[in-house]
């Protein structure tokens, strides 16, 4: 008799070990493009490619359009494990490693392809530790674009022609040094508050990608853009270190490919549909103008400066190098 109770008791632990491994989890994605917009179509594909992969053992759900909150309390709630995953900026990372503060230094890219060069090779080899010290696993780069200059008052053919406009920013300081180094005057306002603060001429204009722009129908509000591509940013998939140390190693190594592809989706999708956006915002009335660069990059003195005293100037230096040998 109690040789058959010790063996049935033996099969229902080895019965709930088998039942554990395959629960399923759940887990929270939230992030700040809208449900049209490329970034919440390349988390879908993401979730589904996670699902399909793992047998429906793991289930992504998503909370696009700041549903959680804004950019910064959704990255710290995936700090502290809240959210399990999220697509904040380089900017906002910036708040826990001083080296992503660099990745937005106002015209250090030649383009795309040298951007990515840099950013997925030496430089999250470098930065990747920052973010596992504050808790955070780096899946992969995704994207968000060269940030563009609107406004509703004049067209903008030189960097005095941004002087004394009204221009919103993110909080990030590169894109508020680049402005302020035209003669801008800055104002910090939440997204979800832009179009209304454009509206009713709080400010004059703003920066964003052009995806943005077109996505967010920016161009209600504004008739000029210029495509000054003053700064690059793009999403970067993390995951709450807390989540990452739950999945099995397999589990792992899925979720990593998935962000992978699904950010490479984004990277396409954007980069093809941008000269059709910049002629569709045409169609809707917004003036576009292609100023020459040099002479905006002539006048970030000041912004190089205010960088290099935020991010350190041992950092910028490491950065700069990584931009030189990337070219």
């Amino acid at each position: 008799m109690r040789k058959a109770l010790v063996s049935i008791l033996v099969l229902v632990f080895v019965l709930c070990l088998a039942g554990a491994s395959q629960a399923k989890m759940v887990l929270k994605l939230g992030h700040y493009a809208n449900a049209e917009h490329a970034g919440n179509k390349a988390a879908q594909m993401f979730a589904e490619g996670v699902a399909k992969r793992t047998n429906g053992e793991i289930t992504v759900e998503l909370y696009p359009n700041n549903e959680l909150g804004n950019p910064p309390e959704v990255l710290e709630q995936n700090v502290l494990g809240v959210i399990d995953m999220s697509l904040p900026t380089q900017g906002q990372l910036a708040k826990y490693s001083k080296k992503f503060g660099c990745v937005m230094l106002p015209f250090a890219y030649s383009g795309y392809d040298h951007a990515y060069k840099v950013l997925d090779g030496p430089f999250i080899a470098w930065a990747r530790k920052d973010l596992e010290d504050a808790g955070l696993i780096f899946l992969a780069n995704w994207e968000w674009g060269f940030r563009n200059l609107t406004n509703s008052v004049r067209p903008i053919n030189n960097p005095d022609d941004a002087k004394g406009l009204k221009i919103r920013t993110p909080p990030e300081l590169s894109n508020q040094s680049a402005m302020e180094a035209l003669g801008a005057t800055v104002q910090t306002i939440q997204f979800s508050e832009l179009p209304m603060a454009l509206k009713q001429g709080v400010v004059d204009g703003q920066e964003n990608p052009v995806s943005v722009i077109y996505s967010f129908k920016i161009y209600e509000t504004q008739k000029y853009l210029a495509m000054t591509g003053h700064t690059y940013n793009s999403m970067v998939h993390v995951m709450s270190k807390k989540t990452w140390d739950k999945l099995t190693k397999d589990q792992q190594k899925i979720v990593v490919e998935e962000s992978k592809k699904a950010g490479d989706y984004m990277r396409k999708t954007l980069r093809d549909a941008e000269a059709g956006q910049i002629k569709e915002l045409e169609k809707l009335g917004m003036q576009v103008t292609w100023p020459d660069v040099a002479k905006f990059k002539a006048k970030m003195g000041p912004a190089y400066k205010r960088m290099e005293a935020s991010v350190g100037a041992e950092n910028l230096a490491q950065f700069l190098k990584m931009l030189e040998e990337a070219k």
